[in-house]
């Protein structure tokens, strides 16, 4: 089986619709794809249409990926098969959700304080109708020939953590994360960890700390990791008790991963469909 837990469309910052994913998905022969965009469940409606009319067998696993800080660092949680409509975590996903648009529009200001010719109507369509986030400021910078990729764009000069440009936004306390998440019958997952190159991350301590408040796993084989931090975070999990995942953080056109690119063990991935109680994963069947 070839699972990949960690993907992103166009309802946040993707460049693939949600159907689009799905059939992407199916095209590159994964056998479980999740759709995790940023702090919403916009897209599952289509996604789960478009795998109910796929020929062949592709499950969808439905999630999200929440914005979380943790000592003055911001951290993404990625959260699984939990109850879209459970109302407490619905709230929190709205207050984060609402505060991005006054983000963006912030750091579109910082960006243009620094003589950038950026304009809000600029970051505001390259998002569309998803959820507005920094890839989409940084696919500006892209545009306007500021930087030649997104990833180029997410460094300290830029939109990185702490950055000329960054601004900071609603986001939830990890703890309360895994919390709204058990509550709301999901699973969740410390994604890309030690993923430095995108600013900060917070220590092996805190992540104890994390697995002690019930978080489940970490995220272990991402592009973002090389090969020794992803040994060195194959034996923190192992330490302490985590599910160890992988998988490719898809964005489209947006990111230079593919779908399928890291993928999850098929045991860990059954662990986390059976610890779940909030939804189920979707098959055309």
């Amino acid at each position: 089986m070839r699972i990949d837990l960690h993907a992103h469309s166009t309802a946040s910052d993707g460049t693939d619709t949600p159907a689009e994913l799905v059939r992407n998905a199916a095209a590159e022969g994964l056998d479980v794809v999740a759709l995790t965009d940023h702090d919403t469940v916009g897209g599952y409606a289509e996604a789960a249409d478009a795998v109910r009319a796929l020929d062949g067998a592709l499950t969808l696993v439905t999630g999200a990926e929440l914005s979380c800080r943790l000592g003055g660092t911001s951290l993404h949680m990625l959260a699984y098969l939990f109850d879209p409509a459970e109302p407490t975590l619905a709230a929190e996903r709205e207050l984060v959700r609402d505060d991005r648009v006054p983000r963006a529009k912030g750091m579109v200001a910082r960006l243009r304080d620094l003589g950038v010719p950026i304009t809000w109507e600029q970051v505001a369509r390259i998002a569309g109708n998803g959820s507005v986030g920094r890839p989409h400021v940084a696919s500006a910078l892209v545009e306007l020939g500021v930087v030649e990729t997104v990833s180029d764009a997410f460094t300290e000069e830029w939109l990185a953590d702490g950055g000329r440009a960054y601004v900071e936004k609603h986001e939830l306390d990890p703890f309360d994360a895994i919390r709204l998440v058990k509550g709301a019958g999901g699973v969740t997952v410390f994604a890309h960890p030690a993923a430095a190159k995108r600013g900060r991350t917070i220590p092996e301590a805190a992540i104890a700390e994390l697995a002690a408040a019930g978080l489940d796993g970490i995220e272990v084989d991402h592009m973002d990791h090389d090969e020794p931090t992803r040994a060195r975070l194959r034996a923190l999990a192992a330490e302490l008790g985590l599910l160890a995942t992988g998988s490719s953080d898809y964005h489209g056109s947006r990111k230079s991963c593919r779908l399928g690119e890291y993928t999850t063990d098929p045991e860990v991935y059954r662990e986390i469909s059976r610890r779940a109680t909030g939804a189920v994963p979707i098959t055309a069947i």
